[in-house]
């Protein structure tokens, strides 16, 4: 089956008349793509696929003497949380690294997280009388530091990174995720929301086959989302589809990422990570083994095509036809999609230190 994908995935990769470089992404209709690039530790592909009318996804690559940053932040409700991530959250790792001598750990990591949560709650509080809804948007956030010989993980929401890591001599590959997801679909996560609220008997109820954290929402981690945090925000004039029963217990979600570190092994080959647009559409098998079979020039992309190719399978149509429609009528076929492959040298790794390669790119802005 991952052969037959492969091969539509080569198959698909062409470009319509509307291809166009666009700074250092080449845009091919909804699709913007930065085809191959070198970070410290190795070499990078990244891809962004537009579904909604603006695009609600953001992501960066930032790579310099403390290694290599990845951000992949896939909002909802609207763009203004993912873009305050993408224009934050790097800045608050950078100066908290500092402090700490260039040193990286998980904790240094979630103070970002943390730091860039309360600065968002004080843009809501400056614009509360004047734009009200900006408190129900929010932002799944996911961040991936390459430092010396450790990647360091940590997620908020159900975007994920999964490794792909050689199988011995065999040229063989195997998936591993390493993030960790709060989506409310899961047991695991519904069963940690009702620990935490053993006296709402509604925390999380099922809603046309989907569980939601109160009936609203999916993830049970975000930034933003502060109407499901701060009481004060959960009321008139946000819209009554948002608004809960007075006296609830606040807050309900949670800014705090799962946070992992892992040491990076000789068989080590690359990191996918991706917001969940990716994820409803291939499995971990399936997304590694079309990177560990494909040229590395444009993998992202082949990655985010071959989703495509599943999502109008789904739908009974042809890709072809699914290229044709046009953003916002397009999400009711798939999501925004975000895909960042980070290749990894061990050369580099071993010696612990980056090879000079300093990158700053995020997604552009006004898709």
């Amino acid at each position: 089956m991952f052969k037959k994908l492969i091969n539509l995935c080569s198959v698909c990769c062409w470009f319509g008349n509307d291809q166009k470089e666009v700074g250092e992404f080449k845009k091919d209709g909804l699709l913007w793509y930065h085809d191959i690039g070198k970070h410290g530790y190795g070499e990078y592909s990244m891809a962004v696929i537009q579904a909604n009318q603006v695009l609600e996804d953001q992501c960066q690559i930032e790579s310099g003497n403390f290694g290599t940053f990845v951000g992949v932040y896939d909002g909802h409700g609207g763009p203004d949380v993912a873009r305050y991530v993408c224009d934050n959250l790097f800045r608050h790792f950078q100066a908290n690294a500092a402090e700490s001598h260039g040193i990286v750990t998980p904790e240094i990591i979630k103070k970002a997280f943390l730091e860039t949560e309360k600065g968002f709650t004080s843009l809501v509080s400056q614009l509360w009388n004047s734009r009200p809804d900006i408190a129900t948007v929010g932002s799944c956030c996911l961040v991936g530091v390459v430092y010396q010989q450790t990647l360091f993980v940590a997620n908020v929401g159900d975007s994920r990174v999964v490794l792909g890591r050689k199988v011995g001599n065999t040229g063989g590959i195997t998936a591993i995720q390493l993030s960790k997801e709060h989506n409310a679909n899961l047991d695991n996560i519904r069963r940690e929301l009702r620990d935490m609220h053993p006296l709402d008997p509604q925390i999380v109820v099922l809603k046309h086959g989907v569980w939601r954290v109160k009936g609203i929402i999916q993830v049970s981690r975000s930034i933003g989302d502060v109407y499901m945090k701060h009481a004060r925000y959960n009321k008139e004039p946000i819209a009554a589809k948002f608004r809960l029963p007075e006296g609830t217990m606040m807050p309900i979600l949670s800014a705090s990422p799962s946070t992992l570190a892992h040491p990076i092994q000789p068989s080590d080959s690359f990191l996918i990570f991706a917001s969940d647009g990716l994820w409803e559409h291939l499995s971990n098998d399936e997304a590694v083994d079309i990177v560990h079979n494909s040229p590395r020039a444009g993998v992202a992309k082949r990655l985010v095509k071959a989703a495509l190719h599943e999502a109008a399978k789904k739908r009974e149509m042809r890709y072809s036809d699914l290229h044709k429609i046009d953003k916002r009528v397009r999400r009711h076929f798939h999501d925004d999609t975000t895909v960042i492959v980070l290749f990894l040298n061990h050369d580099l790794i071993s010696r612990g230190s980056p090879n000079g390669h300093n990158v700053s790119l995020r997604s552009a802005l006004e898709h």
